[in-house]
Order: C-alpha cells, then structure tokens, then sequence
C-alpha cells in the first residue's frame, strides 16, 4: 500500500463543497448512531472454516460419501434433463426425494444406504434449489451441470453433528470423531456443517446463527475507489494497493509442470503424482491471492464507513476475442493477456468481500455506473479520450488539470457515490450485498444477511439524504454525473458554499 499524493484531499474537486462533506459526516456520526435504538437484534450467520486433521480411513470415507453425493446430484440431473426434454415439468424435492428410496433399494446403487442420510437428501434439496434459480424470470442463473469427481468434492450435513471446541475435533454421522485444526473461537450456534477438499486435504465449514446489533461504523469517511491491473485499488484520498498477482508470477513453474502431467500415462501412479503437483500449485496461487484480497477489503472496510465502487461486469470484460470461424477477431493475443490479468485480480471476489465486510460493520457499498470515470476531468467535467495521454497520466485538453489518471477516476467515482446519496437512485438494478460462499454465509443465508440489514441501510441512506438537504427533497444540483438530472431546485442556506458539481447549473 502506497499514497501517489501527499497533499490533503480537496473534497470540492470531487463534486461536493467542504461544508456539506462535513455535514454528511456529522450526520453520519450522530443520526447512524441515534438511530440504533429503533432497530431490533437481528440474527447473523458467520461460518468458520477450518482444517481437518483425518487419518487414511476417515479420509475414504470422506471420499466415499462425497462420491455418494455425486452420483445422487449426477442421476437426478440426469432425469431432470430427460423431463425436460420430454416436455414434462421438473420434479421438486418431495417426488425426488421418493425416486432416492428407490435408488438405495436398487441393486446396482444399493450402495447409497451405506451413506448418511441427510448429505443425500441435502443434495436433492441444492438441485432443486438450483433448478428454481435456473428458471427464475427475474434473475435467472446458469443451469446446473453434472459433476465430475475430484472437482470441488463436498458435501453437508444439516444436523446430527456435534462440536466439541474445547478438544478440538467434531463427531460426523457414519464417520466419528474428526479433530480439526483450530485457528479462531467459534461464535454463535452451530447450524450446518459443509465438509469439502481442496488441495489435497479436507476442510469443515462450520455455520452458525447468533443474535446481534447492527452497530455502526466506527468511521465517518467515504471514499471512492478505482480498482485496474497495473495498480489493484486506488482509493480517492491517493491510497493505492499494488496488486500481487499469484498466477502471473507463478505461470511458467505451472505451464512446466502441467507439461510434464501431458507426458505422462493418464491414471498411472506417475501421472497421480504429477497431477498432485499441478493441483498443489494452484492451490497456492488462489490461497495467496485471496489472502491479499482479504488484508486489502479489511484494510478499508475498516477504514471508511461508504465505499464508492464501480459496477465492473467481470464477466463480460473478460470475454474472449477470438471471434468465429466466418470472421476471426482482432488483437486476439492482446485480449487474451488482458483477460489473463483482469482475472488473475480477482475484482469479482473483492467485491463481494468488501461488501459482506461493510454490511458486519455498519457501513455500505454503493456500485456506480463505470461509463466515462477514466475520460472525465475531475476538476471541469469535460469528457474526451485525450485527456487520458498516457495510462498513468490524466491532462484535461479543455482546462489543462493534469493529474494521476486513476486519482482522477477514484475522484470521479466518489463525486457519482455523492450524487446517488443525494438523490437517492441506483445506478444499476442489481443487490449491494452479495451472497458469501466460504468463510462467511452461504448463498440463502446471505439474503437473510441481507434482509436483516435493509433496515439500517435505509436508516443510513436517509440521513445522509436530510444532510445534504435538510428539506428532505429533491438533490439540488442539475446534473450531477451518474444519475438523471433532478427536476426541482432547492435553494441551499446562505451559510452553505454552492456544491460546485461539473455539469451543475446552480
């Protein structure tokens, strides 16, 4: 972590005066605070995730329960498919639940009434539910696919286990006694536990429920924030976070060992041993850059209480170029070397950590539109692609401002999180809280995580809304960049210096 710029930050330049930044920050202190009495506990989930120490026998029947699972999620995909392509309707949960009695009483599957219960009929219940998210009109999701063995193992069990934190170990259906490797206290009461492989070794997410406060944030700063490749964040107030890029500087031991795995006999004990190698390997890139991801969203969800983001569609700009066979693309190296480091940056899961991190705390993410944050000047608003001369060098072709290119967008994100404040509008229709896989909630538990904390957004929203207009209407700039241009104007008290906003006629 490093500052391009000592000089103190000018909140004018990012589109809002002095006085009202102040204001909101007082606001944010006094009325987040004040309003907590009005908010009932609310029930959190937190999951904690920790290493198994297992011997060779609890390590097959780990092995062989997760198969189990496997073949469960494999057949009864396999039959959704085929009702689907009959033209017949998806079975739910209970009919599925029927054709599992059947599967145990098979012959050939007899074998699945040797494995617990519940992590089978656990795995009917995840594709149902991804079935649903499947076909969901609203926000429909990928289509569930089968499951091959070795990839992501895992499976749950929803009750019938028990922790015992003073030992150190946890008691599994069918499985007994497993020590783990305890490296936090476990807070709350334990609900699930979701057993998983990785890297060789096995692991035990353990989720609990505890009743809490939404406290607020211990800070009143808000921040914009600029995230690229060659700089991994900049924050607006000239913080930067150089990016640590795993796979890249481990790409050519990985590119050697999964040659040496190419020369070898497929499934010999040499081609194992290799494959080992190359799945250690990977293992400790995607440990090194999501521990860097981790110190990175805890250093400034800490920090500040609103962090500005931009809505970056990952997924999208990091599409392959190579076009089709009618009319191949353009730059296709190029783009795919982009594509290498945009994802080896891991902004999807950055997000995602800061926003579950800010929703613990107290504070709030706000995604803004990301259209023109790189081309527009900080100080005039003029937006052109001149004015970028250079990837690290930002100079204004219409009032000559000259400044680092990603400190003048991370001002232009935080001027945008302004105007959403202030005029209460989303930029994007999308959720600001995003569904937690690991170490904290799951996918379900995260809406309730999220429910539980639609509240106290609100509560903060609004004050922030009466501090930089007390008569709780509309924004009174006209024009603000990011959101539509307000139709009513509100005349600000005297006292108040004008918000001068590039684009703002007031």
């Amino acid at each position: 972590m490093s500052r391009l710029s000592d000089a103190p930050y000018n909140p004018a330049r990012a589109g809002i005066s002095g006085a009202i930044l102040s204001l909101v920050f007082f606001a944010v202190r006094y009325n987040w605070r004040t309003s907590l009495d009005s908010i009932e506990p609310v029930k959190q989930l937190k999951a904690f995730k920790f290493q198994l120490k297992t011997n060779a026998a609890q390590v097959a029947q780990l092995r062989r329960f997760a198969g189990c699972c496997r073949l469960v999620w494999n057949t009864a995909l396999a039959l959704q498919k085929e009702r689907l392509d009959s033209q017949q309707g998806i079975l739910n949960y209970p009919n599925m639940a029927g054709e599992l009695i059947q599967w145990k009483n098979a012959p050939e599957t007899a074998f699945l009434s040797e494995a617990p219960a519940q992590p089978l009929q656990q795995t009917l219940k995840n594709l149902d539910l991804a079935l649903r998210d499947a076909f969901n009109k609203t926000s429909p999701k990928r289509f569930p696919r089968f499951k091959k063995k070795g990839n992501h193992d895992s499976f749950r069990y929803p009750q019938g286990f028990k922790v015992d934190e003073a030992n150190r170990r946890v008691f599994l259906p069918k499985i007994g006694w497993v020590n783990y490797r305890q490296s936090r206290l476990i807070e709350g009461t334990a609900k699930n536990v979701t057993l998983s492989e990785n890297g060789g070794a096995w692991f035990i997410s353990i989720q609990t429920e505890q009743e809490t406060v939404q406290a607020a944030h211990e800070s009143s700063s808000i921040i914009g924030l600029d995230m690229g490749v060659a700089k991994f964040a900049t924050l607006s107030d000239g913080t930067v976070f150089m990016p640590v890029n795993s796979y890249r500087k481990r790409e050519k031991s990985l590119r050697r060992a999964q040659r040496q795995l190419s020369r070898k006999v497929k499934f010999s004990n040499n081609w194992k041993k290799q494959k080992r190698k190359v799945q250690k390997l990977h293992t400790n890139i995607a440990h090194i850059r999501r521990d860097a991801l981790h110190k990175t969203s805890a250093t400034i969800s800490k920090n500040h209480a609103v962090v500005v983001i931009e809505d970056l569609q990952v997924a999208n700009m990091s599409r392959a170029a190579h076009g089709t066979v009618e009319q191949y693309g353009k730059n296709v190296r190029a783009k795919a070397g982009l594509n290498k480091a945009i994802l080896d940056q891991g902004w999807r899961e950055f997000r995602r950590q800061l926003e579950y991190k800010q929703a613990w705390r107290g504070g709030i993410v706000i995604a803004i539109n990301p259209r023109n944050t790189s081309r527009t000047c900080a100080r005039c608003g003029h937006i052109a692609a001149e004015n970028r001369a250079t990837q690290s060098r930002f100079e204004c072709v219409a009032c000559g401002h000259t400044e680092n290119a990603d400190i003048n967008a991370a001002h232009n994100i935080l001027a945008a999180g302004h105007a959403v404040i202030a005029c209460g509008e989303a930029i994007r229709p999308r959720a600001t809280v995003a569904a937690s896989m690991k170490h904290e909630p799951t996918a379900r538990a995260a809406q309730a995580a999220e429910s539980e904390s639609l509240s106290f957004r609100a509560v903060k929203m609004s004050r922030l809304r009466v501090a930089i207009n007390p008569d709780n209407r509309e924004c009174p700039c006209d024009g603000l960049r990011g959101v539509e241009p307000c139709t009513t104007n509100v005349s600000l008290p005297s006292s108040w210096p004008a918000a001068r906003v590039p684009g703002c006629n007031h």
